[in-house]
């Protein structure tokens, strides 16, 4: 569809159709606000990307939307698909055939749109980092109304059907093939495990659609890590070209991530431990160790057998993106609930007072501020993330770190204290952190949260869309300019 009246929205999303829908509003699901009273992005990027040049950053994520590029469904293009001994896809094929079939169906206004923005990105000197899929599906793909009221017997049901994998390796492939000479950095999905988790499993189910079905979050999962396998094949073989001379291939690919450092409430309490277990298996490394060592924990439980090694999983990450605003503290249940599984012996619960589970703007438990969201400031938990990922041995970046903190109290030492806990993880504890990326520049739309959680370094009028610059903006700059936390920074954050 593109944008030719001047939008900055796409109603072909699940989102659009989950953040709109009058019984989503009036239970409370979704706040009532909508996208398209936001920020402007699609039509106010050269505002941004100045004010990003300005305050000295050098590179820049940027997302498309898959269902701006393929508003209709995309079915009819047809792929071989070769599947393992196991059953799940081990390779689909996209030749050109394929392509030039994808490019007369896709949105021209759409694509160049993207083109423009990243060229002007790249005038401007930045390092662009483009990623394919940030939570939202196009509606051909996932109907979320449809899928909660029929408790997923009816769909499109999104990552819960295998053809998902189909279609989105044929959306990477597209877009490498077409961005791929203005493009080296690559990323697959953001955050893919808060799409399984928000949207099928976690008890605040505010994301569609909104169901609590381990089983479903199981097959989604799967698709997920098989999703980004194929994707990076298909990326590889359609963008090779370097688009920047320092660039160490034409199409370095990653995947975001968003880890939880996880303590148990009772060390000592064996139902504890093990429900901290799991969840440090099932979310901070299931993915990962898919796409790096091709593990794919077919029955969950944990235990690596010689079977679950997939050759057509593994040594498909070139670096890893880790995103970390707080951390977890967990106890253990026991449930006789239908659909569990005989192997969860504890099933996992976070403990309220502390991380995600805080009230606004008070203090956790053991006494760390929280932030208008209710999460709590715990900066070693950064060190303790990239911890966690350092095992991979591969490359990494921060793709994000930042508070929702409307009124700019918490932000400034929130920015210095956890750079210096990153600070301590390249170089007392020696890792190959390639940068750091906040969240976010400006003010942003917060999914069910709506425009409430204000996370930028500048703050966004959404009446006049001006962008009016916090102090921890100028803070950061300063930061950035000198190239280190110096003590005159330090004291006038104490004293503002």
């Amino acid at each position: 569809m593109g944008d030719p009246e001047g939008r900055n929205i796409d109603p072909n999303t699940d989102w659009y159709m989950w953040a709109h829908n009058f019984t989503n509003i009036e239970k409370g699901i979704v706040s009532g606000d909508l996208p398209e009273n936001g920020v402007d992005y699609w039509n106010r990027y050269k505002t941004d990307h100045k004010i990003a040049k300005d305050l000295g950053l050098n590179a820049y994520r940027i997302g498309t939307e898959w269902s701006r590029i393929f508003p209709k469904n995309t079915y009819n293009v047809e792929v071989g698909v070769e599947r393992a001994t196991d059953g799940n896809i081990a390779k689909i094929e996209v030749d050109d055939s394929v392509l030039e079939k994808l490019d007369e169906i896709a949105d021209k206004e759409a694509l160049n749109h993207y083109k423009v923005m990243i060229e002007d990105l790249r005038a401007r000197g930045f390092k662009v980092f483009v990623c394919l899929n940030h939570f939202t599906i196009p509606l051909w793909l996932h109907n979320p109304i449809t899928v909660h009221d029929t408790k997923l017997r009816s769909g499109p049901r999104g990552w819960i059907d295998e053809n998902t994998v189909i279609e989105f390796t044929k959306y990477a492939a597209y877009m490498a093939w077409k961005l791929g000479e203005i493009v080296d950095c690559w990323v697959t999905f953001n955050e893919p495990t808060v799409i399984i988790e928000s949207y099928y499993v976690r008890q605040f189910r505010k994301f569609p659609p909104s169901l609590n079905n381990f089983e479903a979050s199981r097959k989604a999962l799967v698709h997920i890590a098989i999703a980004h396998a194929r994707a990076y094949d298909a990326i590889k073989k359609w963008d090779t070209v370097k688009a920047d001379e320092g660039s160490l291939s034409p199409a370095d690919v990653g995947l975001i991530h968003v880890v939880f450092p996880l303590k148990p409430l009772e060390p000592e309490k064996e139902l504890d431990v093990k429900a901290t277990e799991f969840t440090n298996q099932m979310h901070n490394h299931y993915l990962i160790r898919a796409a790096v060592n091709g593990w794919l924990d077919d029955n969950f439980n944990g235990i690596k057998e010689r079977a679950e090694v997939k050759g057509y999983m593994g040594r498909r990450l070139d670096w890893l993106g880790v995103n970390y605003y707080t951390r977890k503290v967990v106890k253990g249940k026991t449930s006789t609930s239908a659909g569990l599984l005989a192997w969860i012996t504890a099933i996992p619960e976070e403990v309220k007072g502390y991380g995600f589970e805080c009230k606004p703007n008070s203090k956790s438990i053991d006494g760390m501020p929280t932030s208008d969201f209710g999460w709590d400031i715990y900066p070693d938990g950064m060190l303790e993330a990239l911890q966690l990922m350092k095992e991979y041995g591969k490359p990494m970046y921060v793709t994000e770190n930042g508070i929702a903190d409307a009124e700019d109290r918490l932000r400034p030492s929130f920015l210095i204290d956890h750079l210096k806990s990153l600070d301590r993880a390249i170089n007392e504890k020696k890792m190959d952190i390639r940068g750091y990326f906040h969240w976010s520049i400006i003010d942003n739309y917060e999914w069910a949260h709506g425009f409430k959680m204000k996370f930028g370094l500048y703050a966004v009028d959404l009446k006049t869309k001006q962008r009016i610059p916090r102090k921890s903006a100028m803070i950061y700059k300063k930061i950035i300019e000198r190239g280190e936390i110096t003590g005159e920074i330090e004291k006038k954050i104490k004293c503002s």
